[in-house]
């Protein structure tokens, strides 16, 4: 038979389990809670990429090997017609300029380095490079003017937004790892998320042929 003593040591012991059973409880609703607040605001790709600047257009960024200046977006529309489906594309307008201070080396602008950013925890949506004077893949030139350009994202037929957002990379000048045999000479390579720009797109329809 068990004493007083050892009675009351067993409900101490119960209530210490008990106390350290609901606060665990409470820790774990609260991280439920938070979990369920960032898929709720948008996801853990949407709070990164919260951590590089964003500006309204217009909107200068210099990124990497170019200097971005962004001006407007337009959602063009192509309706249905009788021998094609509803298209539409998403185009973004900006002026560029090379400005490579390392290789000083004349390129176009990748397909990786714009990105659309459809928010949702959604996957980023790369651009088709830059259509610079109709040509697409234009090789921008350092030390001349900037160029008027304009970039592509593929798009529903029924996408609509009152605001639009595109994140610019930048290529970082780094060397690989030599350790391993690589390469030790920098270039530019590993484009890095510098900044997001909103713009207001309008819309446009294209009239049937």
């Amino acid at each position: 038979m068990e004493s007083l003593d050892d009675v009351i040591d067993d409900l101490i012991a119960d209530r210490v389990i008990r106390r350290h059973r609901r606060t665990w409880l409470i820790v774990i609703g609260v991280v439920i809670a938070a979990a369920l607040l960032v898929l709720a605001t948008g996801g853990w790709k949407q709070r990164v990429g919260r951590a590089v600047p964003t500006y309204d257009a217009p909107a200068t960024v210099a990124a990497g090997r170019f200097e971005f200046s962004f001006t407007k977006a337009e959602i063009i529309r192509e309706p249905k017609t009788e021998y094609s489906a509803a298209k539409a594309e998403l185009r973004v307008y900006f002026d560029v300029r090379n400005i490579d201070t390392e290789e000083h080396t004349s390129t176009s602008v990748r397909n990786e380095v714009l990105r659309m950013v459809p928010g949702g925890g959604a996957d980023l949506v790369k651009s088709n490079g830059a259509s610079c004077r109709g040509e697409t893949g234009w090789v921008i030139v350092p030390g001349l003017p900037p160029e008027s350009c304009f970039t592509k994202f593929e798009i529903e037929p029924d996408f609509a937004a009152d605001q639009i957002e595109v994140g610019i990379l930048g290529e970082q000048y780094i060397s690989d790892n030599g350790l391993i045999g690589a390469n030790e000479d920098p270039y530019w390579q590993q484009p890095k998320a510098a900044a997001v720009v909103r713009m207001k797109p309008t819309v446009v329809v294209k009239e049937e042929k």
